[in-house]
């Protein structure tokens, strides 16, 4: 069914195609009887896919990735189609636009997507709106939380700092990304000396809203994945240090290696899909070594099957999220990829995926 209305979805200009998406998932989630429908038909239970991160319990591994439901307007939507949690963002403390149209555009090849959004939300409050106004489905909501874009690296802990107190009632876990390609400098809050000051401030008013709330919510970081191991080593050493939650691991590319020649391949943004699946594992597999598995992992770039999330879990992700997938496979795309990790540990004699984590997290 995807298929066919794939053809028609991708006749259109990226992003129409998007809204048009967002407004169909707003139309369902305010129908009960369908998303009741759809999350009996999709959701995939199975004991072997529950896991406990960061003291969260995930019915399943499957997350969307932050960057679709950019306004926390349609997770409850998403939540139907049997993902495992759903992350919203990036969210800013004011609306912005984003960087100027055409902005999306799909390498179709390469099963890839280059976007240079950057971080177009309407905004904290309209966030804690729905928020306060949507149903809440029984699965992890994480909150990605990014700065304004003409707010100074030097004041950048200002915004994150900001988006959560103003959200800390409404999420179960918090991402600070500093990762993406898309807003000019943000990226520079990798280096050392800024994250570690980023970190300190961030989290040290985590732990202020822990005592008056008397609720831990776990934050995480999200890391690029053009870094060398070294600017990598230094990055998850320093976010330990600090007392981080997790990483994530990782964010789109601004390479373009090996790809389909395409009208679009030179664009400027991240690039996500299939392209970015061995360097996203590669990391992963890293970052494990290097914290010998101590810290939860969310493994993303190019995951399309239950084969691929089963190889991001190998090489040391809890957890794994799809976004270009999605487009290019439809909303199923978690059911799918469920399906394919049961019959996987089935055949393989697993009882649990924490028996699998990091099992294959040696060097090539």
């Amino acid at each position: 069914m995807y298929k066919s209305l794939r053809k028609f979805l991708f006749r259109m200009n990226a992003e129409q195609a998007h809204t048009l998406t967002i407004n169909g998932l707003q139309i369902m989630q305010n129908t009960p009887s369908v998303s009741k429908f759809l999350q009996k038909k999709y959701t995939v239970i199975d004991n072997r896919l529950k896991s406990t991160v960061c003291g969260l319990t995930f019915p399943n591994p499957v997350g969307l990735a932050a960057g679709f439901d950019k306004h926390a307007n349609v997770y409850p939507g998403l939540a139907a189609f049997g993902f495992g949690f759903v992350e919203v963002g990036t969210l800013t403390p004011r609306p912005q636009v984003g960087n100027p149209k055409p902005r999306l555009f799909r390498l179709v090849e390469d099963e890839a997507v280059i976007n240079r959004m950057g971080f177009n939300n309407h905004g904290l409050e309209e966030a804690k709106n729905s928020f306060q106004t949507l149903k809440r489905p029984n699965i992890p909501i994480g909150i990605n939380l990014g700065k304004n874009k003409d707010t100074p690296n030097e004041q950048a802990s200002s915004d994150y700092r900001q988006g959560l107190m103003s959200l800390y009632d409404y999420a179960d876990y918090f991402v600070l990304n500093v990762s993406s390609p898309n807003t000019e400098g943000l990226r520079d809050l990798q280096h050392v000396d800024a994250l570690q000051k980023l970190l300190t401030s961030v989290l040290s008013t985590r732990d202020e809203l822990l005592k008056e709330t008397s609720s831990y919510r776990p934050v995480l970081l999200k890391i690029a994945p053009d870094l060398t191991l070294e600017q990598m080593n230094d990055i998850v050493h320093t976010a330990i240090k600090s007392g981080i939650d997790g990483i994530i691991a990782t964010n789109t590319t601004i390479s373009r290696e090996n790809l389909h020649p395409s009208p679009y391949m030179q664009e400027t943004g991240g690039l996500s899909g299939r392209p970015l699946s061995q360097k996203s594992t590669d990391f992963i597999r890293h970052i494990y070594q290097i914290t010998a598995g101590n810290i939860p992992i969310i493994g993303v770039g190019g995951i399309f099957t239950g084969t691929d999330a089963y190889e991001k879990i190998c090489a040391g992700a809890n957890l794994i999220q799809v976004y270009t997938g999605m487009i290019y496979e439809g909303p199923t795309i978690a059911h799918q990829i469920n399906t394919e990790l049961v019959s996987i540990l089935e055949k393989k004699g697993v009882h649990s995926l924490n028996e699998i984590v990091g099992s294959k997290a040696v060097d090539n």
